[in-house]
């Protein structure tokens, strides 16, 4: 079940001295997310060892997801709180404590997001089909929160839509990514392009509005897993018939940042 505040309704982080129920389900819940899902995992700077991660829960039907953050502070401490900090207070998670049901049952229908910058291959056969890239930058207390984290979709410009990720509604949801990766359909490609100059190159706004693009220059291929040389575009820009411009003009355009140091921030 969803559980979202809503003006006058009880917030998930209010006590509900007749639910409260033992936390260790819910601790666990919590330790597993950082267990078996590490690209959704933030590092913080101060701190290697712990960090954040975003968790999307969606209702019955396609409505939008609603997304919290779930934060490890220690071994034995995380902490809940609201995409927007302004909805309801962070809440302490610990292992034998009470957690009220409402916001156990946030936890227990929540899927990991991967993390804001990650680079995924949907793997296909071996072959990339396209690339993903995660966004979803964690918004300060003073800033607009109604920017929520996504997966952009860049399939080779030119390929067979029917190698695509299985989009519903245009999206590709967080469940339905893990349950590709489980079947090693998901990527790190990272491991590809981050470590050299040269190999990839991200070319902001190519296609106008949100239309950007990437340009691999050379077939990469390493483990079982390749990438073919070429452009790979936004789904929707691709769907919508816009003419893609070649490797060659795209990189001549301005803003072209070299993925080796990462998706701009």
């Amino acid at each position: 079940m969803l559980v979202h505040a809503q003006p006058g309704d009880p917030n998930p982080g209010d006590p509900d001295p007749g639910a409260a129920n033992p936390g260790d389900a819910v601790f666990l819940v919590c330790q597993r997310f950082f267990r078996d899902y590490p690209l959704a995992v933030r590092r913080h700077y101060a701190e290697f060892r712990y960090g954040s991660m975003v968790l999307a829960s969606r209702g019955p039907g396609t409505g939008p997801a609603r997304f919290t953050v779930l934060v490890m502070e220690r071994d034995d401490l995380f902490v809940v709180r609201p995409w927007d900090r302004r909805e309801w207070p962070r809440v302490e998670i610990r292992r034998g404590q009470p957690v009220d049901p409402r916001l156990a049952r946030l936890i227990e229908s929540s899927v990991p997001v991967p993390r804001d910058g990650a680079l995924l291959g949907w793997v296909n056969g071996g072959q990339v089909g396209a690339i993903l890239i995660a966004y979803g930058r964690l918004p300060e207390p003073w800033e607009d929160a109604s920017a929520v984290p996504g997966i952009a979709v860049l399939p080779p410009a030119g390929g067979n839509p029917a190698r695509w990720p299985p989009l519903s509604g245009g999206t590709l949801e967080e469940r339905r990514l893990w349950e590709h990766a489980a079947h090693g359909q998901l990527a790190d490609l990272v491991m590809l392009i981050g470590r050299q100059a040269g190999l990839a190159y991200w070319v902001p706004g190519a296609l106008g509005d949100d239309g950007n693009c990437i340009v691999i220059p050379e077939r990469l291929g390493s483990d079982g897993c390749w990438l073919l040389a070429g452009v790979y575009a936004d789904h929707g820009a691709l769907r919508a018939g816009v003419q893609v411009p070649t490797a060659s003009q795209l990189l001549a355009m301005p803003g072209v940042i070299d993925l080796a140091w990462g998706l701009p921030g």
